[in-house]
């Protein structure tokens, strides 16, 4: 009886440990398929594509005064939308997409208050998220809807900023 129930508890060991055994990483005697030996044309570390997709992921992503300090057309579009210097427009928001975002929102909607009521939501004590901050400044609009539009514009000028 006894070693009826050890071979028993071993097979159920054996099959319930098959799907770990499965799950690890094997050496690929052949190497890597064709399709799958690196980047697609033109995505190369050292293509353009490649620099422009890094250049606007790192630009987005960066400090608005570092990005503003390096990039005359941002900060120049960013004054366009504002009417103010695009050092202090920015100044306060973690990054430079949320600041031309933000700027967008103000000037597509025409927020009562302006940029400055809108970053004081988003950027001031007890802030908001841009979409939130769109219900309390104008709630008649759309906020998910305008919220991912100023995102998208804020994309656009920011790949034509880097570019």
């Amino acid at each position: 009886m006894k070693r009826s129930t050890l071979i028993l508890v071993v097979a159920t060991a054996l099959v319930f440990s098959t799907p770990t055994f499965a799950q690890r990483p094997h050496p690929n005697p052949g190497g890597p398929p064709s399709s799958a030996g690196g980047p697609p044309a033109g995505r190369g570390p050292g293509s353009d594509s490649a620099r422009g997709a890094a250049a606007h992921s790192d630009m987005s992503h960066g400090s608005p005064s570092d990005v503003l300090s390096h990039n005359t057309a941002i900060a120049g579009n960013i004054q366009t939308l504002t009417g103010q210097d695009a050092q202090t427009a920015c100044s306060g928001f973690k990054n430079i997409g949320q600041c031309v975002a933000a700027a967008h929102v103000a000037k597509n909607l025409d927020i009562p208050g302006g940029f400055d009521a809108l970053k004081a939501k988003v950027t001031g004590d007890g802030a908001v998220s841009l979409g939130k901050a769109i219900e309390e400044l104008a709630p008649k609009a759309d906020a998910k809807a305008e919220a991912k539009k100023a995102k998208k514009q804020a994309s656009e000028d920011l790949d034509h900023a880097s570019s």
